[in-house]
């Protein structure tokens, strides 16, 4: 970003500032007229696609901690406050969460683009070097952010992942309890992990800068992997190439808004619904989608050290890689075995990315092993050895002279997705079938019954309520479910609540409203174990997101008691339940004929059977899991179809801008 001659504006304002801060000329230098090769395909657009979303992963961060509260006590509900009480708290918190995911699938295309088309070769290692020191960091934020809803998920994975730091010999135990700023993951540990989340992405940017300015200096490289030789094979950046990166922004967008607006949890765990409970440990404890390929590499060496070791490893030979590959040829269009290579690197993070999805046993570990093997291999051994053997193919005299195809930015970039499905929530191996059941809910047209919330809602008052809490619903919610204001004042003065200090000083009870949270059975957690023989009640806000397959789970579960096989031993006290993990349950039949009873649209009466009684407790159970869902899925419907049009003009202009380009 040099200087020289400023550029004279028509627009007396921006003038008058450009004069006095050349801001506007140098933008016009270094995203107007600025050179850039010719021959760019699709795959360049991923750079813009990650500044885009560093900014909407920052501007939505800091309108998210406007609202959360950092304290073990309150950081779970806080997440649940900004989900049902601010306005558009639920697209704030998606945008966010899904945007992670978004973030890193378009940084790992952006990366395996400069693998496949060299681009990390003389003069371009230091912007290499900053590319890899943004991952780091991108890794560094990403995992403190995970902590912060206080999940079971992120507080175990706060614990397993800064303890591997004792793995350090004399030091490691030191530095363990220096990040925890204690001698467990509590409140110290969150405080001081949400302010460097929130921190972070400001260095991100300052890194972000660099790599820019690197990227300005040495130029870009491109799919030939050859330097432009003059005009003819060059374009100025705008119109040509803003126009292309607006509309794979576009399509991007489309994708993203279909997680957010239809997806939301598709790539998160359940467990993470689960308030962080320090003695209970989840089954698996395994990390998001884009962390799966190093915990795979982690878990591969027996030894705590050594995986450790191998782990960071992982990412340290990057920056050893402009020196690693001697090759004289950037690109693999003009390498054969080279090319070869790439895919079987490619392959071989997809292997560690499932191995990393499943438990460490059985031929998960030969696979992770083998993989791991592979990967350091082809960093280390391969391409040394290539530089020095591999017979090349001859360039081509200019970037003017040759057109690159698409298909090997469709392989990358679909090869890179692959990854993206592999939830954590399927470390748990196999899991029981589930029937489906056909909920009106289900679909992008999907809505909630008001009959069955309604019905629902009689089951949990009169059946559940006696020993589940919900303590994230308030009574004014019930109105979105079809019952009216009165009704609802009534509901809620059947129960009392604790109120005061009042004017002595003294708390009192009093009837509850419309704006008081429900009912809870039990005064805390030891008098709803004393109550139930050592069992704790899961409160019931979050419980069908809280389990592998949502309103399904609970439905099967409910209708899943029957009795055990005769060759089943079945414990004292338990109940035997053919949808339960190990089929045996403490808690016996909750529903039963006889019940309850629901009053017909012409007044009478009739006892529902358990079938109909447990779809509407879970079509309920999935409404105040989210009662926003059906304005999320309205706004996808508007927003998608939006993007859809958007996408279809913004081709247009691009194949009418480069219509001279490409004749």
């Amino acid at each position: 970003m040099s200087g020289g001659p400023r550029v004279a504006f028509k627009n007396p304002v921006i003038e008058w500032v450009d004069s006095r801060l050349p801001i506007f000329t140098i933008l016009n230098k270094e995203y107007a007229v600025f050179p850039t090769p010719r021959n760019f395909n699709y795959l360049w657009n991923f750079g813009a696609l990650a500044l885009v979303m560093l900014v909407v992963m920052i501007a939505s961060g800091i309108f998210l901690a406007m609202n959360y509260n950092p304290s073990t006590a309150e950081a779970f509900n806080s997440v649940e406050r900004i989900m049902r009480d601010v306005n558009n708290g639920w697209l704030l918190r998606y945008v966010h969460s899904n945007g992670a995911s978004m973030f890193f699938a378009v940084v790992f295309i952006h990366i395996f683009r400069g693998l496949y088309y060299g681009s990390y070769k003389k003069p371009r290692e230091l912007l290499w070097m900053l590319g890899v020191t943004i991952l780091l960091l991108m890794m560094a934020t990403a995992f403190m952010g995970y902590v912060l809803p206080w999940g079971q998920m992120s507080f175990w994975g706060a614990t397993v992942i800064t303890n591997l730091f004792s793995a350090i010999p004399l030091i490691g135990q030191d530095i363990v309890t220096w990040l925890w700023g204690g001698f467990s993951v509590d409140n110290p540990t969150l405080n001081r992990f949400f302010a460097l989340h929130f921190l972070m992405p400001f260095l991100i940017v300052g890194v972000v800068f660099l790599h820019v300015v690197a990227l300005h200096v040495t130029g870009s490289n491109n799919p030939l992997g050859i330097e432009p030789k003059g005009p003819k094979d060059t374009l100025p950046f705008h119109p040509y190439y803003t126009i292309k990166d607006s509309f794979g922004l576009t399509v991007f967008l489309i994708i993203y808004a279909g997680f957010v607006f239809y997806a939301p949890n598709y790539l998160g765990h359940p467990d993470n619904y689960v308030p962080a409970n320090p003695m209970v440990t989840p089954a698996h404890i395994v990390p998001e989608w884009y962390f799966l390929p190093f915990y795979a590499i982690l878990r591969a060496v027996p030894d705590k050290l050594g995986g450790v070791l191998l782990m960071f490893s992982a990412i340290g030979v990057l920056f050893a890689l402009p020196w690693l590959d001697t090759s004289p040829v950037r690109s693999a269009r003009f390498r054969p075995i080279y090319r070869v290579c790439f895919w079987l690197l490619l392959i071989s993070c997809i292997a560690l990315g499932i191995v990393g999805s499943k438990p460490a046993e059985g031929n998960w570990v030969l696979y992770g092993r083998i993989a791991t093997a592979y990967y350091f291999l082809h960093f280390l051994v391969i391409l040394p050895l290539l530089g020095k053997y591999e017979k090349t193919l001859p360039l081509p005299n200019s970037i003017a002279e040759a057109v690159l195809g698409k298909k090997a930015a469709i392989a990358v970039v679909l090869a890179v997705l692959t990854l993206m499905p592999l939830r954590s929530g399927h470390a748990a191996g196999a899991e029981i079938e589930l029937p489906k059941v056909e909920w009106s809910f289900n679909g992008p047209f999907g809505e909630f019954d008001r009959t069955h919330l309604q019905r629902g809602f009689q089951v949990y008052k009169e059946v559940c309520s006696a020993c589940h809490s919900m303590k994230l619903l308030s009574y004014r919610h019930l109105t979105q479910i079809g019952y009216t204001a009165d009704q609802v004042k009534a509901i809620a003065a059947q129960y009392n609540v604790m109120d005061g200090p009042n004017d002595e000083g003294e708390m009192f009870e009093r009837p509850a409203e419309p704006k008081d949270r429900f009912h809870a059975p039990f005064a805390n957690e030891k008098a709803a174990r004393a109550a139930n023989n050592g069992a704790y009640p899961p409160d019931m806000s979050l419980l069908a997101k809280a389990r592998h397959g949502g309103a399904d789970y609970i439905h099967a579960l409910l209708t899943g008691y029957v009795d055990a096989p005769a060759d089943f031993k079945l414990s004292p006290g338990m109940n035997y339940n053919k949808y339960f993990a190990g089929h045996q349950i403490a808690m016996a039949s909750p529903l039963s004929k006889g019940l309850v009873s629901y009053t017909k649209p012409d007044g009478s009466t009739y006892e529902p059977d358990v079938e109909e009684m447990s779809r509407d407790i879970s079509s309920f159970l999935m409404w105040a899991a989210e009662p926003q869902m059906e304005e999320r899925k309205r706004n996808g419907v508007k927003v998608i179809l939006f993007l859809i049009v958007f996408a279809g003009i913004m081709y247009g202009v691009k194949r009418k801008i480069w219509a001279d380009v490409h004749h």
